[in-house]
């Protein structure tokens, strides 16, 4: 590994863009279809990676919702989580906020408690085994209504307080924020905070929509806020942070390319830029590989890629005192590097 590698790898991070299902490995998938008799539509793991070829964010969620199909237990649920810890261990993160979709199992009959009950007990090994702190995000998925939404709120009550957050994912384009303004309210009125997915392949309005209607405390994606410039010099002076995934995006073809991520802009226009994996497996790297995928195609030396993580643990639902503990981890990595 060369110098810059060492760096990432060591580099104090936290990860506050993943989702807990896309975490899930081909072998894995193959290894609960087993366990837990479910037929699969492909033949390997091989036939998996072949189609793992999106050409936009739809393609995509049907390989994940059709892959999510095999987790059906509490232990399917541990050891999908435990995995991901394993991965983002060697990866230098220390604090992981991790995305949770209950609508897609308990769609599937699947109790709520099995789902969120073997999550928090890899959680709990993680913080053991690893040192990794980490907490919930509750997303709820904006193809369906808000009815649905206000009804896994409701499902999800004998654990709030293992809940830190509520957010909004899956098909970004004809589901907007607003629809979904009174269930965060509701969800913020129990003392939850508020994130949503909006400016990846919605327009800049999502991303106004997200502050102004949903209230959000932290954008996840917000790449197209830059086609307003108006809207960065909010973002900027609020100091809002952006959950970016970049091997995300050029899977999905947000970019075209890489070496376009608009990462080093992000943070030369001053907003509070952070990088995470979002999907990992379906996206071909977890957070370190994000970084060096930006740091190579972007030229982002040591402070800038410093800097994403100093935003990482800012960003982070954390005490403040424990949130500058963690900066402080990052400044010294920095220094003696």
């Amino acid at each position: 590994m060369t110098d810059l590698d060492n760096f990432i790898t060591g580099l104090p991070k936290a990860e506050l863009h993943l989702h807990i299902e896309g975490s899930l490995e081909p072998e894995l998938m193959f290894a609960l279809a087993r366990r837990n008799d479910v037929a699969i539509p492909y033949a390997s793991v091989e036939d998996v990676r072949a189609a793992y070829a999106f050409s936009n964010l739809q393609d995509f969620l049907d390989i994940y919702y059709a892959g999510a199909d095999v987790l059906r237990t509490r232990a399917d649920f541990h050891d999908l989580a435990a995995a991901y810890f394993d991965r983002a261990a060697a990866d230098g993160v220390i604090h992981a906020e991790i995305m949770f979709d209950p609508q897609t199992h308990t769609d599937r009959g699947i109790p709520f408690a099995e789902v969120i009950e073997g999550l928090l007990s890899a959680m709990a090994e993680a913080e053991a085994r690893h040192g990794i702190s980490s907490s919930l995000i509750l997303s709820f998925l904006r193809h369906l209504s808000e009815e649905a939404a206000f009804d896994t709120l409701t499902m999800a009550e004998p654990w709030l307080d293992r809940i830190a957050a509520v957010g909004l994912d899956s098909s970004e384009l004809g589901h907007p924020p607003e629809k979904f303004a009174r269930v965060f309210a509701a969800a913020a009125a129990k003392g939850l905070r508020l994130v949503a997915h909006a400016g990846e392949e919605g327009p800049p309005d999502y991303v106004v929509q997200a502050l102004d209607l949903l209230k959000a405390d932290r954008i996840d994606h917000g790449n197209r806020a830059l086609e307003d410039m108006a809207l960065v010099d909010r973002l900027v002076r609020s100091g809002m942070t952006l959950t970016v995934c970049p091997l995300s995006n050029l899977k999905l073809c947000v970019i075209d390319r890489i070496e376009e991520h608009p990462i080093d802009r992000m943070l030369a226009l001053g907003l509070k830029a952070t990088v995470n994996s979002d999907d990992p497996a379906y996206f071909g790297g977890y957070v370190a590989d994000n970084y060096r995928a930006i740091a190579q195609a972007r030229g982002l030396d040591k402070a800038a890629l410093a800097q994403l993580a100093r935003n990482s643990f800012t960003g982070a639902f954390l005490p403040e005192e424990v949130a500058q503990a963690h900066v402080a981890k990052v400044d010294a990595w920095l220094a003696a590097h």
